[in-house]
C-alpha cells in the first residue's frame, strides 16, 4: 500500500530514505562511531566509517535531551529528509552517524542543512563528480 499522491507526483513513501540505506543494528552504529572519524557542530556530532561495501548507509540518533517525543521524532525526520535530499554528502561506501547533542532553537530544514552540510565537506570534502552547476568548461 502506498501512500496519497503529493503535489510533486511523488507518493508519501516513495519520498522517505529507504531503509536499505540506514544504519540498522546496534554493531553498526557501534563500528561507526568506534572505527570512523569525528566531525562536529553545536547541535550533531558526525561519525563517518568508509570501510563499507556498497551503497552509502546512514543512521540517526536522537536522545532524550533534545526534547519529548515529539521534538525528536520531528528532528528525526528532519535530517532523514536532509541525507535523502544530499546525497553528495554522503559518497558509495561509507557509513555515517547523526547524533543529535542538543535541541535546535529553530528546528527546520534550511537550519539543518546550514549546520550540518558544510560540517560535513569541511571534513570529508566533496564527492568527485559533476557540480550542480554542470561540468566545468573552462580551459
Amino acid at each position: 500500500m502506498t501512500g496519497p499522491v503529493r503535489a510533486g507526483g511523488e507518493s508519501r513513501r516513495g519520498a522517505t530514505l529507504p531503509k536499505a540505506a540506514r544504519l540498522r543494528t546496534d554493531r553498526e552504529y557501534r563500528d561507526v562511531v568506534h572505527k570512523g572519524g569525528r566531525t562536529s557542530t553545536p547541535h550533531f556530532t558526525v561519525y563517518r566509517d568508509d570501510r563499507a561495501k556498497g551503497a552509502s548507509k546512514v543512521g540517526i540518533s536522537v536522545g532524550r535531551r533534545v526534547g519529548n517525543a515529539v521534538v525528536r521524532n520531528r528532528l528525526k525526520r528532519l535530517l532523514r529528509e536532509f541525507c535523502r535530499l544530499n546525497p553528495d554528502a554522503f559518497p558509495d561506501g561509507s557509513r555515517t552517524a547523526i547524533v543529535a547533542r542538543k535541541s535546535l532553537e529553530a528546528p527546520g530544514l534550511a537550519g539543518i542543512s546550514d549546520e550540518l552540510l558544510p560540517a560535513i565537506l569541511r571534513r570529508w570534502g566533496r564527492k568527485e563528480g559533476p557540480t550542480p552547476c554542470g561540468p566545468d568548461r573552462s580551459s
